[in-house]
């Protein structure tokens, strides 16, 4: 389920973004799967459709998405070099968020690899 925090300082947006993202690297949506309607999305999440639209192009140009026209959007075919790629700006839209510099970022995914 998506959900957007609107108390949060991380724009809706970015949240869903990070959020379809964090959903397509679990497992949760799959290569094939359909998304709501941007409408449909915007509605159920209380934010603009123009929001929702901005997510799935910027997850389109990821390589996350894939635009059929009229038939709606799907999680595109798996490529781990392009779900790598979305993981990374993802986490680095986070730490930004929480203020933290680009070394304090690398030192972490570091401790997380090795442990």
């Amino acid at each position: 389920m998506l959900e957007v925090d609107p108390t949060s300082a991380v724009p809706p947006f970015e949240q869903l973004r990070q959020r379809i993202t964090a959903q397509i690297s679990s497992g949760e949506l799959r290569p094939g799967d359909r998304l709501p309607p941007v409408r449909r999305l915007a509605e159920d999440l209380g934010i603009a459709a123009n929001t929702v639209a901005h997510a799935y192009r910027t997850l389109e140009a990821d390589g996350l998405l894939q635009g059929r026209g009229r038939a709606g959007t799907f999680v595109a075919d798996d490529d781990s070099g392009r779900a790598a790629h979305a993981a990374a700006r993802t986490y680095a839209a986070t730490v930004q968020a929480l203020g933290l510099n680009q070394a304090e970022a690398v030192e972490l995914v570091r401790r997380a690899m090795s442990s």
